[in-house]
């Protein structure tokens, strides 16, 4: 897939408010510092399509950018951020998830992860909420060009023994990288396939 055009639509807090008009939407979640943004504006070849910021839960609203004019990319909040206060957090868990439990046109919601980290447990409890509800998603392992290649296969081998304690079969998992663009093939290509 060829991104021609990437635009800001609209932000809000309420899924209802988002945009009506049908469009198939791929949302992208993941813990606060995970390189949400970075990803979004590679994937989309705009530096400053996304705003990034070395201060994680910088995203605090439900994002829509209309992309080729035929899709959304949506780009949600990040959870679990601590420095957020409690009542704000549960505004925000409130939000995205009445956004994924409700929006009709969401086709597929992308959760990113940490390949430097070991399996978090506010990750592998996001997904198995994912799976008690239905919602597809795909795994989407960022920051790769951070690891050497023995590193990153050992730390998804882990990643695919915790999931698998849970999952009779994985989702889709890619892995990415901003600086290197690496990824961003296949997780277009994957996007045009679900359309």
């Amino acid at each position: 897939m060829l991104i021609k055009t990437a635009s800001f639509e609209i932000s809000n807090t309420d899924h209802r408010l988002c945009p009506k008009d049908g469009r198939p939407e791929f949302a992208f979640i993941g813990r606060s510092n995970v390189g949400k943004s970075s990803l979004i504006n590679m994937l989309t070849n705009h530096k400053k399509l996304a705003k990034t910021s070395s201060t994680p839960g910088k995203t605090q609203l439900i994002n829509h950018f209309l992309i080729n004019e035929q899709w959304y990319l949506v780009d949600l909040p990040g959870y679990g951020y601590a420095k957020v206060s409690k009542k704000a957090r549960g505004k925000f868990e409130q939000f995205i998830s009445s956004y994924l439990l409700e929006r009709e046109s969401l086709v597929n919601t992308f959760v990113l992860l940490d390949s430097r980290l070991a399996p978090q447990k506010i990750d592998l409890e996001f997904m198995n909420w994912c799976g008690e509800k239905e919602i597809p998603f795909s795994m989407v392992f960022t920051k790769i060009d951070k690891l050497s290649s023995s590193q990153l296969q050992k730390n998804l081998a882990t990643y695919k023994r915790e999931m698998l304690k849970y999952w009779a079969e994985l989702p889709p998992v890619f892995t990415t990288s901003s600086e290197s663009k690496f990824g961003r093939e296949k997780l277009l290509n994957y996007i045009d396939s679900l359309m």
